[in-house]
């Protein structure tokens, strides 16, 4: 199964927080309980998802970033270089909601040495084979490399790296330890999590970072790209690594980040990613027409029609007429479809409930095996 793509109903990774996750949680921040106990709760919670990811029919298993705070800023702070710091956070998600104050910052040249999540990963892979039958692969995701971006600036690391090349450098570096620690560790199917390929639909968000990089909007993507296959450059074969270009998602809100994929469809060839998570579950996302760009037949163009923001659940005939209209510039068995985002990016979660979203999940597998029961997997 590692060195394929039969994953026609596949989710994005995060889940709501239990009821026992959010206690803990809570008593951890006001000192009541130590990081072992905190461990401890989440551990007997993430084996409980496990076994209910395997019950409702999944084969991506996660462990729901139930240890995480936000999905992004736990990652880069697991490496030498980067911290997490409390500060107000300038992403403004609709109707004004912002998530906690914290951010990274970079306070030193960036390096991986032995990553934390490393064992998070340990765990979710003993977990997955002790209570699966064998067809399940645990999924990790993690940040791609360009989320750097989302971070506060200060003078430090304008004394650190007065190039952002020389930075995105030592990041892709880094990442692609991660990668191959991952690997040795038995992972064989990584998720990395994009926000900036959408976000340059912004001119706001496109002008600040021209500003902070000292690069044009061109440089930057070119960087991106190949920031991206440097972390990628020694993947084994039958490590299956993918992209969810996410949009924002915060308590069934989104980032003011709207548009098609016109722009951007064109460089998904030069991404050495084997699929691609795009979000297409309101008009936001624009039609399918760009996706005529991604010339490659070796990679799955994952359709994110079910959203994870609201529990009522989409008709399936409307999906699987959108899927027929996606496959007039995408073949059907290089298709497949997802929840558009996680239903958690961040502790808080969406607005739905854990019924509600084990209901989504099990219409995602439904429709799948419903339109491509009979189509050859992709390979």
């Amino acid at each position: 199964m590692a060195n394929k793509l039969p994953l026609k109903g596949d989710h994005v990774g995060s889940f709501l927080r239990t009821e026992p996750i959010k206690q803990a949680r809570a008593a951890y921040t006001n000192g009541k309980i130590d990081k072992a106990s905190l461990r401890e709760v989440e551990d007997r919670e993430i084996e409980k998802l496990v076994q209910k990811q395997i019950e409702v029919g999944l084969k991506t298993i996660t462990d729901g970033e139930f240890r995480r705070i936000i999905w992004h800023h736990d990652f880069f702070s697991g490496f030498e270089g980067i911290e997490l710091i409390k500060n107000e956070r300038k992403a403004t998600f609709g109707g004004g909601n912002k998530p906690k104050p914290i951010t990274i910052v970079i306070t030193d040249k960036i390096k991986n040495h032995h990553h934390y999540m490393i064992e998070h990963f340990k765990f979710l892979k003993k977990t997955v084979d002790k209570y699966g039958d064998g067809t399940q692969v645990a999924k990790f995701a993690i940040p791609a490399p360009s989320v750097i971006m989302y971070r506060s600036i200060n003078e430090r690391e304008k004394e650190v790296y007065p190039n952002s090349v020389d930075m995105f450098h030592d990041l892709g570096v880094a990442y692609r330890e991660v990668v191959n620690a991952l690997y040795e560790a038995g992972c064989r199917y990584i998720q990395f999590d994009d926000t900036t390929f959408t976000a340059f639909n912004d001119p706001t968000f496109t002008k600040r970072m021209m500003e902070s990089t000292g690069l044009s909007k061109d440089e930057i993507l070119d960087l991106i790209i190949n920031t991206t296959n440097d972390a990628l450059q020694d993947k084994p074969e039958d490590l299956i690594t993918t992209v969810h270009m996410c949009r924002g998602n915060f308590r069934s809100k989104h980032l003011h980040t709207d548009g098609g994929y016109d722009y951007v469809a064109p460089i998904f060839d030069q991404l050495h990613y084997d699929a691609f998570f795009l979000e297409y579950d309101d008009e936001r996302s624009g039609d399918f027409e760009p996706l005529k760009n991604i010339k490659r037949r070796d990679v799955e163009i994952v359709l994110g029609l079910i959203t994870s923001k609201f529990p009522e659940l989409e008709d399936p005939i409307a999906i699987k007429g959108r899927i027929k209209e996606a496959s007039q510039y995408i073949p059907l068995e290089n298709l497949a479809i997802s929840p558009q985002c996680g239903f958690a990016s961040s502790e808080e979660g969406n607005v739905l409930t854990e019924e509600e979203q084990w209901n989504k999940i099990q219409h995602v597998i439904q429709i799948a095996e419903s339109v491509w029961d009979k189509v050859p997997a992709n390979k």
